[in-house]
This record gives C-alpha cells, structure tokens and sequence, in this order.
C-alpha cells in the first residue's frame, strides 16, 4: 500500500514546477489551503512566499540551495522513475480534492502526462489548474450550474460511454472514443449533468468555473 504522506479532511493545493499563472497559486489555496509540492514546484512555492507542508517527488528539481529553506522532515524523496512527480504526489495525498497548479502550461508532453495522471486510481479526485480551463476525470456522477452557451468539452482517453443532461449536444447513446468520436468544443445549454459508464472521460469546463467545480467534486 502506498504511505500517505498529507491526510487533511479540506481541499490541498498541490504546486508543479511548469508555467504558473500570476494568479494560479492564490486562487487554488483561496479554496484549497493546504499547500504542497511537486518535486521543482516548492520554487514557486518559496517565491511566493510560502513553505510547503510537503515536498513529494525524486527531487532532480529542487536546486541544492533552496532544500536549506525547507525543514528535512517535509522532504519526501521517491526514487523511482516509471512515474512523473506529479503522479507520486497525488498518490500520497489524501484529501477531498486536489487543485493542481503548474501542470497545464508550458510542454505539450508534460500536459499530455498530466491528462494521464487524471486518469490514475489515486486517493482523491484531482482538478487541473489552466490558463483558460480547469480538467478533471470523471469518476462519479457531476452537476454544475451553467449558463446557456458555456464551452462544455468532453475528451475519452479511452471507449467510454456516458449520460448528459443540458447540453447542446448529448452524448447518450454514444461511445467516445480517442481514435474516433470526441467531444470537444459543446456548450451549455443551462444547468450541466454528466455521468460516464466507466474511467477515461476527462472534463474540460472554463476557468471561471473552478469554484463552482470545486464545491461540485467536494
């Protein structure tokens, strides 16, 4: 079994070492106090003035210089390499939901690892932080109070069959699927209710939304 590492009964915020919006870091501990890091990300953490209560990765990104400004006891080295750092730390997180900041911007390759991360049977439910969009995987039934014409973009990582209700095009009846039908780009038609058959449909909504997805998934 994996050791948990952060066990809290509210959201945390878990901070990547990728591109970081100004705003990014205090609009997720706005909602989710709790602060960790990934590996490099505790750099954008210290920068903004802020100690983690945890680093959790192999720390190949955490410069020599900045582990003197991080008590040793909130440095947790994991060795191994078949997993990115971010999917180490939500591992050994064990909250509500987690916000993930500095995961979604700069390389294409590392979003791509992100999206996959989603999909991992990990503790607690995840959100992805963008500059545009928040991403989470749909692991249970969701509602959501939306206003007509509002970007609703469903992505399968894999067939997966689902139910929605306020729409502009519903996809029940229909297998999703990543090699051939997806569902990108529809909108809102009011209040948003989604249900998938099983794992593999991530959910992109806009970045306003994130407060409103958050009290959603808690």
């Amino acid at each position: 079994m994996t050791e948990v590492i952060v066990d809290r009964r509210q959201p945390v915020t878990l901070v990547g070492a990728g591109a970081l919006g100004a705003q990014d870091l205090a609009l997720s501990l706005g909602l989710a106090p709790t602060l960790v890091a990934a590996d490099g990300g505790a750099l954008h953490a210290l920068e903004a003035g802020h100690l983690p209560e945890a680093v959790i990765g192999d720390l190949d990104s955490l410069p020599q210089e900045l582990r003197a400004d991080i008590p040793a006891g909130r440095l947790h080295h994991v060795s191994e390499q078949t997993t990115t750092d971010f999917d180490k730390a939500l591992r050994m997180i064990r909250a509500p939901l987690v916000i993930a900041v500095g995961f979604m911007g700069g390389r294409i390759d590392h979003q791509l690892a992100g999206f996959n991360t989603l999909l991992q049977p990990h503790p607690s439910p995840c959100v992805l932080l963008g500059a545009q969009e928040v991403v989470f995987h749909l692991r249970a039934p969701f509602s959501l109070p939306m206003e007509a014409g509002e970007v609703v973009s469903l992505f399968p990582m894999q067939p997966v069959r689902g139910r929605s209700e306020g729409l502009e095009w519903p996809i029940d009846g229909l297998e999703l699927d990543p090699m051939a039908r997806i569902g990108t780009s529809n909108r809102a038609t009011g209040p948003l209710r989604l249900e998938a058959d099983g794992p593999g449909l991530l959910v992109i909504l806009p970045r306003a939304r994130l407060a409103d997805v958050v009290a959603a998934l808690v």
